[in-house]
């Protein structure tokens, strides 16, 4: 999907998207316990594997900017109110973040091709 999106934006066109990412290592019972508590989780990329697939699909000026970063109290109070083990959530406490992922398309030079 990243790939398409390069192919076709223009040189110096922007990717902007809001989404679900992970910071760092997640036990796969966390994983599973919280998928009610937020839907993509399961299929959430870590930010450093956003970055980089980002980066292997051609855009440059990456950013990662967390706008929530989620507690275990958040997921604590979602699981319990909606009748599901809460046991794992002190887990997920800055594991889980909503974030807005920007990267840029490199303006081509002068006797450059187009996309990669």
């Amino acid at each position: 999907m990243l790939r398409e999106a390069f192919r076709v934006l223009r040189p110096g066109g922007r990717f902007a998207v809001s989404d679900i990412v992970t910071r760092g290592d997640i036990d796969p019972a966390i994983r599973r316990s919280v998928l009610a508590w937020v839907g993509c989780v399961a299929g959430a990329l870590d930010e450093r594997v956003y970055r980089d697939k980002l980066a292997a699909a051609g855009f440059e000026h990456i950013e990662v900017e967390p706008t929530r970063i989620y507690t275990a109290k958040d997921a604590t109070e979602f699981l319990a109110a909606n009748g599901l083990d809460f046991e794992a959530a002190a887990g997920v406490e800055g594991k889980f973040m909503s974030a807005f992922i920007r990267a840029s398309r490199p303006v081509v030079q002068a006797g450059e091709g187009g996309a990669p």
